[in-house]
């Protein structure tokens, strides 16, 4: 497996992925070309055989110095089991923490429990909510109106 930085040219080869990865949910709005054009630099590509199998988009904090933020991933369902995601995220901690960041936030939604499970596995901690649901720490409307979210936050060791 092959890990390279995204392009502008990614969107349109991971953009027709996102529903069908995701088993038929709606995901495509998720995940403008802007973030291919502007966050280039943290952003990584797994290819396998020349073949796209996951990706993560990521971006330094403007506002918060030493922090850094997981837009979104995504990982071929084949090779959800292959460490793939583990790579993406742990590539991503070695790069922010070149600009300096201690700390890296992403949130998911409270029916995604395989992504829950896989934060956890990964040292994030879940951030304290203002509900619980199904026994999770959940933000009530964080993304909009019935738009809750489960917050992550993890905190970044020369270790790592």
């Amino acid at each position: 497996m092959k890990l390279r930085y995204v392009s502008s040219k990614d969107f349109y080869l991971i953009s027709p992925l996102l529903d069908e990865w995701w088993g038929g949910r709606k995901m495509t709005y998720m995940l403008p070309k802007l973030f291919f054009d502007h966050f280039q630099d943290t952003s990584l590509i797994m290819e396998k055989n020349g073949k796209i199998i996951g990706f993560l988009i990521g971006f330094l904090s403007q506002t918060k110095q030493r922090e850094a933020y997981i837009h979104f991933v995504g990982v071929h369902p084949l090779f959800r089991k292959n460490k793939a995601g583990q790579q993406l995220y742990n590539e991503f901690f070695k790069l922010v923490m070149q600009h300096g960041c201690q700390t890296v936030r992403c949130i998911t939604s409270p029916v995604n429990t395989g992504s829950i499970q896989f934060h956890k596995k990964m040292g994030f901690e879940i951030e304290n909510g203002d509900k619980i649901v199904n026994g999770v720490h959940v933000t009530a409307n964080y993304d909009g109106e019935n738009k809750d979210r489960v917050l992550f936050v993890k905190r970044l060791s020369l270790e790592e």
